[in-house]
């Protein structure tokens, strides 16, 4: 990955609703997410998701497939691992294996109480 490509990556994360609809489509996956169920579920108007949609796909974290009159959305995990990849890849001088930090929690959403 290039530096241009990175910053297009997180450019594109750094936003609430790209946010929240990439980590839903990561939920979904293998099988993806139609742009209206995405919406829905989002509480997002279908026309402001499309352009979320639009700046995810640029950035090659989603990609959608029209199937007939819809499109199904599906994360690029493997455009998550190649920005993981570059940003921790000079870690520790260039051996990451040396960091040797606790492994991530897993993210659980907060919950009204």
């Amino acid at each position: 990955m290039e530096p241009n490509e990175a910053i297009d990556a997180l450019a594109a994360l750094a936003q609430g609703t790209r946010l929240a609809a990439f980590r839903a489509l990561i939920a979904a996956e293998p099988a993806g997410l139609g742009a209206g169920e995405l919406a829905r579920k989002l509480g997002v108007p279908a026309n402001t998701l499309s352009n979320h949609l639009n700046v995810l796909t640029r950035a090659g974290l989603a990609t959608g497939e029209r199937s007939s009159r819809a499109v199904l959305y599906r994360a690029s995990a493997a455009r998550v691992g190649e920005l993981a990849g570059f940003l921790t890849r000079e870690c520790c001088g260039g051996r990451p294996e040396l960091c040797g930090g606790p492994p991530a929690k897993p993210f659980t959403e907060p919950t009204d109480a």
